[in-house]
């Protein structure tokens, strides 16, 4: 009428929560046993007010005057404390129970045997029907799980008809994907071929430019020379003639007063003097040179530009080539992707080609 209530709540129905929760932490720590030594303490502590009152007062303090006592956390310490330091005798449990069985025996011998009869009787059929409830539980559970089994089977069935069918689908996208693999293979290689030719092509124009711009080169290296040694003999051939002028009385005293090269024309030209020959076939070969000089150069410039137009174009088909190569192998990759029946890739951007150069 008490002790049920405790052992199936574990004191939670009456008792404070404080000393619930000591009493949870012991049954983790120590076992089931604890809840014993916890009811024999409360018993212990409550002896002598349980001796004094009758049994409908003993019922009543159970119920009331007992969880009060333990509301103060210090009282539920000290209960716990009394709990754990109770020892039970185990020579005086077996003998608590030989006493039991032996009065439990006495009364069953004293008992009427057509009531004992009656009560197994009852008891037999309590267990009957329960095993055949149990078997009828059982049977149902069979038949369900039947049910559930076919029903999975006919599911499996199903999906693996799907999946056969995936499968073909798969393998015939994976023939068409080859196909196309070996195609495009065959395209790449005709582009490489085209692509190779243009490049070989183009390193024959830049060796053939470049030839051609150290043929200039030389051409002017040996302008330059020719010019410079014809200056220096110009220089020699005016320094002879001035020398011999110098050697003239009437002409010497006319070149100090006027200048060299102002007098010597404004002479001639009063003297009537034709201008020499090899002076202007000397100033004529000079124009001719520093023409020759400047188409040299021109051509020159030309050869540059052209040779940094060759660069360019040589620089946009290694781009064409790269984008080919990538875009081939981002349709291989997409094709395969999407035989597998995956989301196929995004093909990669093509570089852009490098910008002329000024």
């Amino acid at each position: 009428m008490y002790a049920s209530q405790w052992f199936l709540t574990l004191f939670t129905a009456k008792f404070p929560l404080c000393m619930v929760f000591h009493i949870i932490d012991l049954l983790l720590c120590e076992g089931l046993n604890i809840i014993f030594h916890v009811a024999l303490a409360l018993l212990k502590t409550s002896k002598e007010d349980l001796l004094q009152a009758d049994f409908e007062g003993a019922l009543k303090f159970f119920r009331v005057q007992l969880p009060k006592r333990y509301r103060a956390e210090e009282n539920a310490r000290r209960l716990m404390e009394q709990a754990c330091n109770i020892k039970v005798p185990t020579k005086k449990l077996k003998k608590y129970e030989k006493e039991y069985q032996t009065m439990r025996e006495s009364q069953l011998q004293q008992e009427d045997p057509m009531d004992r009869y009656k009560r197994e009787n009852r008891r037999l059929q309590e267990a009957s029907m329960r095993l055949e409830q149990e078997n009828d539980d059982l049977a149902h559970e069979l038949v369900t799980s039947k049910i559930a089994l076919r029903n999975d089977l006919d599911q499996a069935e199903d999906k693996a008809d799907v999946l056969n069918k995936e499968l073909l689908l798969t393998k015939q996208r994976l023939v068409e994907a080859e196909e196309e693999k070996r195609k495009q293979e065959e395209e790449t290689a005709q582009l490489k071929e085209v692509f190779r030719k243009q490049l070989e092509k183009a390193e024959y124009e830049i060796k053939k430019t470049t030839a051609i711009i150290a043929e200039y080169k030389q051409i002017c290296s040996q302008l330059s020379t020719r010019l410079e040694k014809q200056q220096t003999a110009s220089k020699e051939e005016l320094e002879v003639v001035k020398g011999k002028m110098m050697t003239c009385k009437h002409c010497s005293d006319i070149f100090s007063k006027e200048g060299t090269l102002k007098l010597a024309a404004i002479s001639r030209e009063d003297q009537g003097i034709e201008p020499d020959d090899e002076k202007d076939s000397l100033k004529k070969q000079l124009r001719e040179l520093e023409l020759e000089l400047a188409q040299t150069k021109l051509q020159l410039v030309e050869a540059k530009c052209k040779i940094q137009e060759l660069e360019h174009q040589r620089g946009a088909l290694m781009n064409e080539i790269q984008a080919a190569k990538n875009s081939w192998f981002s349709k291989t990759l997409n094709s395969i992707k999407t035989a597998t029946g995956t989301q196929p890739l995004q093909p990669p951007q093509a570089t852009q080609p490098p910008k002329e150069s000024t």
